[in-house]
């Protein structure tokens, strides 16, 4: 079937189970709809062959079985892909959403830019009403107070009065629209720089917010907030990992345990895990350039004051140059206010997707099964193994790279997302945390990692195998495409559903388990390193550092940017 013949078969289906969906009043989005088709399309068990053309049959039975998994409340699989999904949708790396917030900001001022650069002012009260707009513009651009509130108005117009009289709109109308544009930039930064320090020496700064106040509050919070949900989050997955390893030892149990879907509810767990430290990740970028900022501010103010100090009459040249840089700086302020606004709201939208986990494992339940079971922390588990190398000599024709013998360890790119590629093959999916100290095996151009030296020797006897198994593994649980970024492996499996999410992502390793000096420690402000981006410790937290490429604002008529968000915890900071 020709690619366009086969969209419009995926599109008209996608169509069909949204309505079949709302009917029984469950609205579901495009996106979410194209990666169930996939799964569902994808499981062996569910009997479709991706190299034939669906016919009639094929597609009601692929309906009928999309929105049962859609309308299965009970399933912590379709809560982690749904969870996935949102992400994917919302969720923007720090510059590029600092790009887009600009280009929104600047195609709201379209209009009344346009206004003041096509005004043909000639008598008085044309050229009144002119300043009037290009003090409205300053206001809009600063975003320092309404234009309606004539208090602001006024000292706004004083400012502006200060560097650019009324008496000069005569050459301001002979510029070109170019021109114009670029002078109301700058005189935006100058009347805001103006505003800033009269705000500072106490003469003015009505409607301005105090952003560095507002800011240093706002990060705390938000950083605590999200460090409880990551203790609480990660506490329940090690008691899970701790059941399912008693399943593994007790094949018994494991039918016991069928119907209560623990893998599933692993997953999802783990899922909500990595999202939360991206996110956090995120805000201690934040917490950086602000400290930073706020240091500048300080240091500008206090050069401004030097420079006018005692002075009837100070040259331009020495103070725009100071409002310019004031005015920038407050903008990024504003950039960082928005940003931590954005990603606080993105971690409360999350916490739905985890799932009514009491509903699927009841504490009675999980307490008889922890019985004389020892819960180990991800930490812990590593700790245990610290010794416990690969001795390279064992193989001839494999690479095992250790940290004191290879250059940028801690750059190299982990499958799975750091867990034990032989764990996930050998027990059906459990997640186990991959151990870098015990060495890694480079295969085939890839890195992989192992929570035991007799699972990197499994491994390393057949790897074929077990990357085989993983990926059939997630045929049958796609939340694992993800969460096991297996994306490429699955890119060319159903070529036409554009069912993909929209990401690539890879993750990179620690080597330096310093980190483990400090277990219970948490610091909202970290130090300042280049290379840091989180130094947060859970009670029991591994950091699994990871760069995170995500394409995002998915959706047909948006815009899909591939982004790369470095996730690396700093090494020597803890």
């Amino acid at each position: 079937m020709p690619p366009t013949q086969a969209e419009s078969v995926i599109k008209n289906i996608i169509r069909e189970i949204r309505q079949e969906c709302a009917a029984h009043g469950e609205i579901v989005s495009e996106t979410l709809v194209a990666f169930m088709v996939k799964a569902v399309v994808l499981d062996p068990s569910n009997g479709f062959n991706t190299d034939r053309t669906l016919i009639k049959s094929d597609v009601q039975k692929l309906v009928k079985l999309c929105v049962d998994r859609l309308l299965d409340s009970k399933n912590p699989s379709l809560d982690t892909i749904k969870m996935q999904v949102y992400f994917d949708m919302n969720y923007t790396r720090r510059e590029e959403f600092l790009e887009e917030h600009h280009r929104v900001v600047e195609s709201r001022l379209g209009s009344v830019t346009r206004e003041i650069t096509d005004s043909r002012a000639c008598i008085r009260e044309e050229l009144e009403s002119l300043y009037r707009k290009i003090v409205s513009y300053l206001l809009l651009r600063s975003g320092l107070g309404s234009p309606t509130d004539i208090k602001v108005v006024r000292e706004a117009t004083a400012a502006l009065q200060s560097v650019f009289p009324q008496a000069e709109l005569g050459t301001f109308l002979t510029l070109s629209e170019k021109d114009k544009e670029r002078q109301l930039k700058e005189l935006t930064m100058i009347v805001t720089g103006i505003r800033l320090f009269n705000r500072d020496c106490g003469k003015g700064g009505e409607g301005i917010d105090d952003l560095p106040a507002i800011l240093q509050e706002a990060i705390p919070a938000t950083t605590q907030h999200i460090d409880s949900q990551l203790q609480v989050v990660q506490d329940q997955a090690y008691r899970y990992t701790a059941i399912l390893e008693k399943v593994v030892k007790n094949p018994l149990l494991s039918q016991e345990l069928q119907p209560y879907m623990l893998k599933e509810a692993l997953y999802n767990l783990r899922q909500y895990e990595i999202f939360l430290q991206i996110i956090l990740s995120d805000i201690i970028t934040c917490a950086q350039e602000v400290e930073m900022m706020i240091k500048q501010l300080g240091a500008q103010l206090e050069q401004l004051k030097m420079t006018v100090k005692s002075k009837t009459a100070v040259p331009t040249s020495q103070v725009f140059p100071i409002f310019i840089a004031l005015s920038n700086l407050w903008t990024s302020f504003q950039d960082e206010t928005v940003l931590i606004s954005v990603l606080s709201n993105l971690t409360t939208h999350l916490e739905p997707f985890l799932g009514a986990h009491e509903l699927f494992f009841p504490e009675k339940v999980m307490q008889d099964l922890l019985d004389r079971v020892a819960v180990k922390t991800d930490v812990c588990r590593i700790k245990e193994h610290m010794e416990d190398r690969v001795n390279p000599a064992d193989f001839r024709n494999l690479e095992w790279l250790f940290p004191e013998t290879t250059a940028n360890f801690d750059k190299l790119l982990i499958q799975y997302r750091g867990f034990c590629g032989y764990t996930i093959a050998a027990t059906d999916g459990l997640l186990l945390p991959g151990n870098p100290a015990i060495g890694i095996l480079k295969y085939k151009e890839k890195y992989y990692t192992f929570n035991t030296r007799d699972a990197a020797y499994s491994f390393a006897e057949n790897p074929e195998n077990y990357i085989d198994s993983i990926t059939e593994k997630a045929k049958k649980n796609a939340e694992l495409i993800q969460l096991l970024e297996l994306h490429q492996q699955f890119e060319t499996l159903i070529p036409y559903s554009q069912a993909n999410l929209r990401q690539k992502v890879t993750h990179s390793v620690q080597t330096n388990l310093s980190h483990m000096r400090r277990e219970n420690c948490s610091q909202v402000y970290p130090s300042k390193t280049a290379s840091t981006q989180s130094l947060r410790e859970g009670s029991s937290q591994v950091p699994r550092p990871q760069i995170y490429i995500a394409g995002l604002r998915g959706g047909q008529t948006k815009t899909t940017y591939g982004v790369k968000v470095n996730l690396t915890r700093g090494v020597d900071e803890t």
